[in-house]
């Protein structure tokens, strides 16, 4: 734990708060029974509002890594031990993630490897000990090459066992190797695949060094504030029409990390990123972010604990209305909701719930200058 040092983008915090809030929110239906689509993530193809929060997440590490290594970069700090703190980061994301996973249970036969937290760990070490190693523009090459070599990967390699590359769930070379690598320990939901597998933590490289490029970006202090927001909207928008002409030969697809989807998802961060920036940064209009602001802080603190608290509330057993021994979980969820409101409405306002619950938390350690770090 520590304090917040005083000089932050502010806009960044926002962003995240925003991301985080975002996270929580799809995450914790009433039940998945009852969603409404743009909270769902795309079935395969495509994409909705939920399949940009996980690529968000990771851009905003990205920016966050230039920001809190480029001073440490340029003073020359021994990059040895710079190093060891970057692993040291990365191991313990990467422990709460198994921890996430194992939980309640903690079946170790069977516990998903992968994740969100492991994806998000992966990424941070590789793309910081690269920002500490090479140039920006090497980092944009390498980005590129990434990009083009899966494509290449997905798109022509036949696959073991298949006999021709294609971009089918099961079938795939990414559902392949996590299968050969992983073996039970992918996503119980699938048994074939996972949506944070091996393979396509490769691109989620790119979105990671796209957010990385922009930190520098905006760390330049020749250029006015009001430029750094017209070029983050210009490069935005193209990373938009990118992402939908590629989409033609390789489809925007979340669960693939597709080099579409990262062109795309990177063009959408900077939007958002610069709608943010505008706002706080340039115009000064921070009331309204103050909430998002809160999230932000702790950001792997919330998502971690509200993933676990809402696990645990299965645990307890309670006996409802209709004497029925039923999961606290669903017996707060009828009391509260399901028992007058309809099935979507009820699942939503669940969701809010849980997201305005986590804010009032992250509020008391907000005001007690409690910031969760890792």
């Amino acid at each position: 734990m520590g304090n917040a040092k005083s000089e932050r983008l502010l806009s960044l915090d926002a962003f995240r708060g925003i991301t985080i809030a975002g996270m929580i929110l799809v995450n914790n239906p009433g039940t998945w029974n009852y969603v409404y689509p743009a909270l769902e993530h795309a079935k395969w193809n495509g994409i909705t509002p939920t399949d940009l929060i996980f690529p968000f997440f990771i851009f905003i590490v990205g920016v966050a890594t230039s920001f809190s290594l480029s001073k440490r970069k340029q003073r020359g700090d021994d990059k040895k031990k710079l190093a060891l703190q970057i692993l040291r980061r990365a191991a313990i994301i990467f422990l709460l993630g198994i921890f996430m996973a194992a939980f309640p249970d903690f079946n170790f036969a069977t516990v998903r490897i992968p994740g969100v937290l492991q994806r998000i760990a992966v990424v941070y070490l590789v793309t910081s000990l690269l920002y500490l190693k090479v140039s920006i523009k090497s980092l944009g090459v390498t980005s590129a090459v990434i990009l083009l070599l899966y494509w290449a990967i997905m798109t022509l390699v036949p696959v073991p066992g298949v006999g021709y590359a294609n971009l089918e769930p099961s079938t795939n070379l990414g559902a392949w190797l996590d299968r050969l690598v992983f073996g039970k320990h992918i996503w119980y939901y699938t048994k074939t695949w996972d949506p944070e597998g091996l393979l396509s933590t490769l691109p989620a490289l790119s979105t990671a060094i796209f957010g990385i490029m922009t930190g520098e970006w905006l760390r330049k202090p020749e250029l006015e504030k009001t430029t750094r927001t017209v070029w983050m909207f210009f490069w935005g928008n193209v990373g938009l029409v990118l992402g939908t002409v590629w989409d033609i030969w390789f489809p925007i697809n979340k669960n693939l990390w597709t080099s579409s989807y990262v062109v795309f998802t990177a063009g959408m961060a900077l939007q958002f990123l610069g709608m943010c920036y505008w706002l706080i940064d340039v115009k000064g209009f921070t009331r309204w972010s103050k909430p998002f602001v809160v999230y932000g802080m702790n950001a792997i603190a919330v998502y971690f604990l509200s993933g676990i608290v809402e696990r645990a509330l299965y645990i307890p057993k309670v006996t409802d209305q209709a004497g029925q021994l039923v999961d606290l979980r669903v017996y707060l969820y009828n009391v509260l909701f399901s028992s007058w409101l309809p099935g979507f409405n009820a699942s939503l306002a669940w969701a809010l719930m849980y997201v305005i619950f986590w804010l009032g938390i992250m509020w008391i350690l907000y005001t007690k200058k409690i910031f969760i770090k890792v």
